[in-house]
């Protein structure tokens, strides 16, 4: 059956408006030059699916009004979201660019070919993390000493806060002294320090210099903290972490009162009992001691090592080693990360009378398999020689992250709360 006049009349007005809403259009565009105002400017044509503009819109990782989001702590879950891959990222700094930079963690210059690790951004999945400045870090540390207490993923994390911000600091404006036991970076002309103590356990111990390799050897203080934390006072903002250190066995070594006989006089303890006495003890000495309206004071969850390859679904792989994709699995969680140690960190905060804020790292650090120093670090100070880079069973450091890399965006969860 044909069409009726009327219909083709209808169906000729409708292409004709169409043809001379596009012509609008483009004239539009050509006088404008902005294609983003076209949502802000509403023609009255027939509507169309824009399903993939918002698709589009959507997917967008390097957005610019990103930026201009605020953050707000108490609204956003940081531990809940998923890395975003954007070759666009560059780095504020690499491992040649960045002068302090132990060879521990300088992947790329020791010999890692892909940089894949480099291209990941972590996304919450209900707010925007704020990039991160070093003029405005510098600006919000103007006067200040920012001190990272704890082991050597605390290192990590310092590390990678100085080299995130070196590089807007003349050179004749910022000095390095290292230290065993502290270290100081200074930026003079903000007059601002950025230190690190190192305490791997916080509380005191036989075994923080010199190191005692073999874990049976070592004999934990746990009652016992304020020869070093003396030196934590007049800090104007503290991070601490304590975790790797506690998990060399089931049980630990545990002293009260003074170190005598030879240090005898131990109680082996389950791991996660001596863990909560050292972390009272440590959290008893911030509510006796810290003036909150001073000093504000930051604990980093646990970081995640990634031994057991068949956790994540690789069952040819070999430990952490020659992985270059994150988990993405939603929720990954695997044997590195001890939620019963989790749950002594909340229970002990949740007593303190000096707010903690805690940077809780562990679910996002869980994902990212890639980003160790594996076979490209050092063992007890020297670089793995062929022979060992042969034998990643054995030798990849699957606790320790590359840097540039992870411990970024443990600094930019830092910078978002400062």
């Amino acid at each position: 059956m044909g069409w009726t006049k009327s219909t083709r009349r209808k169906l000729s007005l409708l292409i004709i408006t169409a043809i001379l809403c596009t012509f609008l259009t483009f004239i539009f565009l050509l006088y404008t030059e902005r294609i983003t105002t076209i949502s802000r400017f509403k023609l009255n044509c027939p509507k169309r699916n824009s399903a993939d503009d918002r698709a589009l819109e959507s997917d967008s990782i390097d957005n610019p009004g990103d930026d201009i989001l605020d953050f707000d702590p108490d609204e956003c879950s940081v531990n809940h979201g998923k890395w975003m891959f954007n070759s666009l990222i560059k780095p504020l700094y690499t491992d040649r660019t960045c002068p302090y930079i132990d060879k521990q963690y300088s992947c790329i210059k020791n010999g890692r070919k892909d940089s894949y690790y480099l291209h990941w951004e972590w996304k919450p999945d209900d707010c925007m993390l704020p990039r991160f400045d070093p003029e405005v870090a510098l600006q919000k540390l103007q006067g200040k000493r920012l001190m990272f207490v704890g082991d050597s993923l605390q290192r990590n994390q310092w590390i990678s806060f100085i080299c995130l911000v070196e590089s807007v600091i003349p050179k004749d404006k910022k000095s390095m002294k290292r230290g065993r036991v502290h270290s100081v970076f200074k930026a003079k002309e903000y007059d601002a320090t950025i230190e690190f103590y190192w305490a791997p356990f916080l509380v005191e111990s036989n075994t923080d210099i010199p190191i005692k390799s073999d874990p049976k050897q070592r004999i934990i203080k746990v009652d016992s903290i304020s020869q070093r934390a003396k030196n934590w006072l007049g800090a104007d903002i503290l991070v601490f972490n304590t975790y790797v250190w506690w998990m060399s066995g089931l049980k630990t070594k545990a002293l009260w009162g003074e170190f005598e006989n030879g240090e005898e006089g131990y109680e082996e303890l389950e791991t996660a009992v001596s863990y909560r006495v050292a972390l009272r003890t440590w959290a008893n000495w911030i509510d006796s001691t810290i003036d909150p309206s001073k000093t504000k004071v930051f604990f980093t969850t646990m970081s995640p090592s990634h031994q057991k390859n068949k956790e994540w679904g690789n069952v040819n792989g070999i430990r952490c080693f020659n992985e270059t994709r994150p988990v993405t699995k939603k929720g990954h969680w695997g044997t590195g990360s001890n939620k019963e140690m989790m749950n002594v960190v909340a229970s002990v905060m949740r007593r303190m009378k000096v707010p903690v804020t805690v940077l809780n790292v562990t679910q996002l650090s869980e994902y990212r398999i890639d980003a160790h120093t594996s076979i490209y670090g050092e063992l007890q100070g020297k670089l793995l020689t062929n022979e060992q880079r042969a034998d990643p069973l054995h030798f990849a450091d699957c606790i320790h992250w590359c840097l540039p890399g992870v411990p970024d965006t443990w600094n930019q969860l830092l910078f978002a709360y400062l």
